[in-house]
């Protein structure tokens, strides 16, 4: 008797706790979908506002920060998911350090990246970098951690909004500009951008503070987690190299309207990407509530959340291919040759949704380390196919690589994530 009662409540725990995915991602998509609509007004107004060549000026030189970008916090957003979702009695501490850590280091980022434009990127990219580094290594990575905070307290009501209030403001920005100025330089929308990235930061780490009180960092703590930290900076470092490198280098051979044609492309993939990304987001501490049982009850949440991924990242990857002839009509003649790239790119949303949710039940189970392998691994493939397709092919070559790298990838933490458990059933 006891044992079925206790069957039973076992059962409605676990109704609850999927529900609670479910809504928490409901939120997450929810804040998406509207941020797709505004991402989609951003680069559609953005395009016109600029053109390709502008566009891919101001895309080199945000890519070339984004490599740089996850290291100004240091980890120490996870560090604050994983062990404050656990016990939130210790909040203060770790938001302390996230703020002073991310704010510290990304000073020191702007500075570096500065100096590094000059010998790596185009001239009129290296001019925009002081500012993007701003945007990037600082803005952006604040209101990214003061999202995590929202999420360790499975608050994903807020987390979603943080995220939209970036794109909301960015497309109202580029609208305005475009309706009083017509054309811009990259230089003007960078000077506009960076603007909106610190107005949204200061609100994000205001409403994190509200939430979890003021910060008091505790060195301390940071020390001992400083390992753990820098190993999820360090992965999503890899994750920026394959996904951005590919700008810089167009970017450093001077292909400015390759660029532009490209990195459009590559936005609606990104744009396409979201819906799986909230999935994720939404299940990343039960990931790590899971993991903390074993590796075997955070793959089962994997191949659960998989089923829902993949025929998303499918039915994606089909309205790409075939809406991608509306890109000229939309964004104009100019990015006529994106159609082409788009198609070649529309298969990546399959590949992430594959590689996410994997590497997500690692994450999860403390087995980053494997993670990270795959992905260092995959980032060296990305680099060394770049460096050897883009000078000869352009964004083709480009394109190309980053199918072959999100294939590998999803390969790689699938396999790894098969290859532990049987170690762990032996």
């Amino acid at each position: 008797m006891m044992t079925a009662i206790g069957s039973k409540l076992a059962q409605e725990y676990a109704k609850i706790r999927r529900s609670a995915i479910a809504r928490n991602a409901g939120w997450m998509m929810a804040g998406q979908g509207i941020g797709v609509v505004s991402q989609a007004i951003y680069f559609v107004v953005l395009a016109h506002l600029l053109g390709a060549v502008e566009f891919g000026i101001f895309a080199g030189a945000y890519a070339f920060t984004n490599l740089a970008a996850p290291y100004s916090p240091l980890g120490t957003g996870t560090v604050f998911l994983r062990y404050v979702s656990l016990d939130h009695s210790q909040s203060k501490a770790y938001w302390g350090n996230v703020v002073l850590v991310t704010s510290t280091m990304g000073g020191l980022l702007i500075f570096g990246l500065h100096l590094l434009g000059r010998h790596l990127l185009n001239p009129s990219s290296a001019h925009l970098v002081a500012l993007a580094a701003f945007a990037n290594c600082l803005c952006a990575q604040l209101t990214l951690e003061s999202g995590r905070v929202f999420q360790a307290f499975e608050k994903l009501r807020i987390t979603a909004i943080l995220n939209l209030l970036t794109n909301v403001v960015r497309a109202l920005t580029a609208v305005t500009m475009l309706l009083t100025l017509h054309h811009a330089t990259a230089f003007q929308w960078m000077i506009a951008t960076t603007a909106v990235s610190f107005a949204v930061a200061v609100a994000a780490v205001i409403a994190a503070t509200v939430l979890c009180g003021p910060p008091r960092p505790r060195p301390r703590l940071f020390w001992k987690h400083g390992i753990e930290g820098f190993g999820y900076s360090f992965a999503v470092s890899t994750s920026s190299v394959y996904n951005d490198i590919d700008k810089t280098m167009l970017s450093h051979y001077g292909m400015n309207l390759a660029n532009g044609i490209y990195t459009m492309a590559y936005r609606a993939v990104d744009i396409a990407t979201l819906p799986i990304l909230s999935i994720r987001d939404a299940a990343l501490p039960r990931f790590f509530q899971r993991g903390a049982a074993g590796l075997g009850s955070a793959s089962e949440l994997s191949h659960r959340l998989l089923k829902r991924a993949v025929p998303l990242s499918l039915a994606a990857a089909i309205v790409l291919f075939f809406a991608s002839p509306l890109i000229p009509l939309i964004l104009g003649h100019g990015f006529l040759s994106s159609v082409a790239a788009l198609r070649w790119l529309c298969l990546i949303p399959i590949f992430r949704s594959v590689h996410q949710m994997t590497g997500s039940s690692l994450t999860g189970a403390g087995l980053q380390n494997y993670r990270t392998g795959a992905q260092v691994i995959a980032a060296g493939l990305n680099f060394f196919l770049n460096l050897w397709l883009i000078p000869s092919h352009g964004w083709h070559g480009a394109a190309w690589s980053s199918l072959i790298t999100d294939g590998a990838l999803g390969v790689m933490n699938w396999s790894l994530l098969r290859l532990l458990m049987l170690r762990r059933s032996v």
